[in-house]
């Protein structure tokens, strides 16, 4: 079993920063995509950013652009989202996924369904 687990989130200032971590076991494809998606109640989950295996290739949303990076540890299965500047709007529960097929297979990786494993998630609450 592939096991996906965040880190990090929590209660932080509008302004203020903060560094979630997602560590992956299993049977790890960690040449693979590895993307963050966020939810807020009553609304669709959204693509935030998303790692090529390289880590020379990093897509983030225009919502956080210039705000948020996104980087990969290979030896450790692990990646990051480093949030910040943060606004209220950035509240809501956020996701890291895993693909198990290569960026050139995926039709878009900015779409939650071309991902195969998810985390439960890690609540970030901005507050104004």
């Amino acid at each position: 079993q592939v096991q996906m687990v965040e880190s990090g989130g929590g209660l932080v200032q509008a302004g203020g920063s903060l560094r979630l971590s997602c560590a992956a076991s299993g049977r790890i494809f960690n040449r693979y995509p590895m993307g963050w998606f966020r939810q807020s109640p009553g609304k669709e989950r959204e693509f935030v950013a998303h790692i090529t295996w390289s880590g020379d290739s990093t897509y983030t949303a225009d919502s956080v652009k210039g705000r948020f990076t996104v980087s990969r540890d290979y030896a450790k299965n692990m990646v990051y989202l480093q949030m910040n500047s943060l606004k209220p709007e950035d509240t809501a529960v956020y996701y890291c996924a895993l693909a198990d097929r290569p960026l050139q297979r995926m039709l878009s990786p900015k779409d939650q369904y071309e991902y195969d494993y998810w985390g439960q998630g890690t609540q970030v609450t901005v507050a104004s």
